[in-house]
């Protein structure tokens, strides 16, 4: 009888935090602070990320540039080297887009005329994936560069759901091999960010602002919040 309630007590207090006090701390809500990925309390969490990844390869944003959906990281972290900036969008009435086509089918996207890709978040919105690295791949000129951002730990984006589709979720391992295919394995380099925490608080909904430098800079491959990929097409 004593061994048995001895047990109980080392389960139930050399634990930390102690069983039941775990649940309470982290799992008592139904529902995110937040259904806007933070955006409506400061900035997300995997925004936080994409810019670390893009200053870091900043000097790869030149020439001629094309972004997804707006212009906001091509002249945050291309600036004066940008020589021309295009926006590719999926469908007509984007007035901020230049170009509309369709990755997957290389539909309205020219070839071998881009010295740099930024595509943030978008991959998930392709169901052909395999074909819409092909289409990066034609589209760049030699030795152009694709920077692009993968979620991992993410909640579905209703808003993409709705419109085109969120199909994806990925890994470092998956996204290697996407780019590694088509690129060569030898062309790419990926990295992963995240933790258990930054994780969690991303799919709670918090912000940015919310988290420590050093808690949100933690990395632990077994929790990608975000996964970026960096591409160089081989020069000819």
């Amino acid at each position: 009888m004593v061994y048995i309630l001895l047990k109980r007590l080392k389960k139930k207090f050399l634990i930390w935090p102690p069983i039941g006090m775990a649940r309470r701390r982290l799992l008592s809500r139904l529902k995110p602070i937040s259904s806007l990925f933070g955006l409506d309390r400061g900035q997300p969490i995997d925004r936080y990320y994409i810019e670390v990844f893009l200053k870091k390869y900043s000097t790869d944003i030149r020439g001629r540039v094309i972004e997804i959906g707006d212009q906001v990281y091509t002249q945050q972290f291309g600036g004066n080297c940008v020589t021309h900036s295009d926006v590719l969008h999926a469908v007509t009435g984007n007035p901020k887009a230049t170009l509309v086509g369709d990755l997957t089918t290389g539909r309205g996207i020219p070839s071998e005329v881009f010295d740099c890709m930024i595509l943030t978040q978008t991959f998930q919105c392709v169901y052909d994936v395999l074909g819409a690295v092909n289409t990066c791949y034609r589209a760049l000129k030699p030795g152009g560069i694709v920077l692009a951002t993968f979620p991992g730990i993410s909640q579905i984006s209703r808003y993409d759901m709705e419109r085109w589709g969120d199909y994806w979720r990925f890994t470092d391992a998956s996204a290697s091999r996407l780019f590694g295919d088509v690129f060569g394995k030898e062309n790419v380099n990926v990295e992963t960010f995240g933790n258990v925490l930054s994780a969690s608080a991303f799919l709670h909904g918090l912000a940015t602002e919310e988290l420590k430098k050093k808690e949100l800079d933690y990395q632990d491959p077994d929790y990608q919040t975000l996964i970026t990929v960096r591409a160089v097409k081989s020069e000819k």
